[in-house]
């Protein structure tokens, strides 16, 4: 849960449900499809679009360490949002593409953004094979005929002073989230279909001011779609994605509003059984704030799961990771200390 419905839901700027909820998220559904508990997922048809739902996206987190020594992060997205709930060809499709990239360094956070209409061929979601695509950005599958689509990726992207070209294999499952991948998002019940792919070994070269790195590390895909997928007072959320030196992982986020907000966590074993925690099991708190381009955001996070024995804290690779894109926001590679030592990803919108 994070800044990839604001980027979607801006894109319906002519609808009047934005006065709902934040970014419009809490408005109706006017017509879309919403996700129901017990609809069980099916691949490889689920890693495709689902135009009938108002918003989707393919997004993908790396932590990687250089050959230099250097701690790096890449990000690579791509949203889909309709304007209608109806599929038409050319330039009639109602499908609207964005798509963002990033690389971070200790240094410096560098970002692009790209934007396209579907139904032209500029940007989109294939299945055989799997390939999502917007301009010259791609991911694409090399998995064998045989294999999840996903378990092999090679995925690239460019922007002002950063390139990337990455190649994905996958050590373990594909993992629902939420109840079997339909993962509540409000106390009043809005709700989105959800699941990762976090088990990635990652091989590939960075390019940072004109000079190539070699670089490895780990990667976690997520896909998610839905209509409605937040209560109308919720403003703003912390995402979290950790990856821990045994091989356990974690997914949780927070969806703010005026009390205590909500939040929620899927526990994934080293072998890929994912353990959902009720709502509140997974407490969040800010430990150190920094002003990032005139926001004032927390970059420092104390993160407790009693039910695992977790606690743990983040720090940032870069504190300054902020995304200077249409719509801002903060992400970033971040290390982790405590009962379970690791890396992973934070994303921070609406502060």
């Amino acid at each position: 849960m994070n800044v990839r419905m604001l980027l979607l839901a801006l894109l319906l700027m002519a609808s009047p449900a934005l006065a709902q909820g934040f970014a419009g998220l809490g408005g109706d559904a006017q017509g879309f499809a919403v996700p129901e508990r017990g609809v069980a997922l099916s691949f490889p048809q689920d890693h495709g679009a689902h135009p009938d739902y108002r918003i989707e996206w393919w997004y993908l987190t790396a932590n990687l360490k250089g050959a230099d020594g250097k701690d790096y992060g890449a990000q690579w997205t791509l949203f889909r949002s309709a304007l209608a709930p109806e599929e038409k060809s050319g330039w009639q499709s109602p499908q609207l593409w964005m798509g963002h990239a990033a690389l971070t360094t200790a240094e410096t956070h560098y970002s692009a953004e790209r934007v396209a209409r579907g139904g032209v061929g500029q940007a989109g979601v294939t299945l055989s094979p799997f390939v999502g695509s917007i301009d010259d950005w791609t991911m694409t599958s090399h998995a064998p005929p045989s294999a999840d689509a996903l378990s092999a990726l090679n995925v690239n992207a460019s922007g002002d002073g950063f390139s990337y070209r990455l190649d994905l294999a996958a050590q373990g499952p594909l993992v629902l989230q939420g109840d079997h991948g339909y993962s509540v998002k409000s106390a009043q019940g809005q709700a989105s279909f959800y699941y990762s792919q976090p088990f990635y070994e990652v091989h590939g070269t960075i390019t940072v001011g004109g000079k190539d790195i070699a670089v490895t590390g780990q990667a976690w895909f997520d896909h998610e779609w839905s209509s409605q997928p937040l209560a109308k007072d919720q403003t703003g959320w912390d995402w979290f994605s950790f990856h821990f030196a045994d091989g356990a992982k974690l997914m949780g986020f927070r969806l703010r509003d005026a009390g205590e907000g909500f939040t929620s966590a899927t526990w994934i074993a080293a072998d890929g059984a994912p353990e959902p925690q009720p709502p509140g099991a997974l407490t969040v708190t800010p430990l150190a704030w920094t002003d990032v381009k005139g926001h004032r955001v927390p970059v420092q996070w104390k993160l407790a799961l009693p039910g695992k024995g977790l606690e743990v804290t983040t720090s940032p690779v870069n504190p300054e990771a902020w995304m200077d894109t249409r719509v801002s926001y903060w992400e970033g590679p971040v290390r982790l200390q405590g009962t379970h030592p690791g890396q992973g990803y934070v994303e921070m919108t609406g502060y």
